[in-house]
């Protein structure tokens, strides 16, 4: 017996108008409430990832969303990673990776010097942080308005090491 052919995963840049984006945000946000302090929780809701300094992507087979990433402008050398997010129902399947590593290539081809992000420290974001690790992620001091919590992991990616 044969496994069912799988449609190839496609990414594309996202004006978050679809409500399996909406569901799939709402997920996140939930999940972001349950696992860490409300105070903080950094995660963006729909109106703050339509802000200008903001790319947002999805990535689909077929017509099932699996999973979602965000690229924020920080400075013209520093981009943020936002908005992480797979669908707990399609997780191990490689779009969170896939989201990923299209989002180093855009930050890349912008010529970001750094990518940082903040994710929690809370065991359940374990999977989270192992991903960015296995990029080069390496764990730092809070950036841009971030200050150093118990119950937040910051991360950064040097892209352009030519300045140091």
């Amino acid at each position: 017996m044969h496994a069912p052919t799988r449609t190839a995963l496609r990414i594309e840049r996202d004006d978050l108008s679809r409500p399996q984006v909406h569901a799939l945000l709402e997920e996140h946000l939930a999940n972001m409430y349950e696992l860490s302090p409300p105070e903080q929780v950094f995660a963006l809701d729909l109106d703050r990832l339509r802000a200008p300094d903001i790319t947002f992507w999805t990535a689909w087979e077929g017509e099932q969303l699996l999973g979602c990433g965000a690229l924020k402008q920080l400075s013209v050398a520093h981009g943020e990673i936002k908005s992480m997010r797979t669908p707990r129902a399609a997780r191990r399947r490689g779009a969170g990776r896939a989201v990923l590593a299209h989002i180093v290539q855009t930050a890349r081809q912008r010529g970001y010097r750094r990518l940082s992000l903040e994710t929690g420290s809370h065991p359940d974001f374990g999977a989270a942080q192992g991903l960015y690790a296995s990029f080069g992620f390496t764990v730092c001091g809070p950036f841009g308005d971030y200050v150093t919590d118990p119950h937040s992991v910051f991360m950064t990616l040097v892209l352009d090491d030519s300045a140091n």
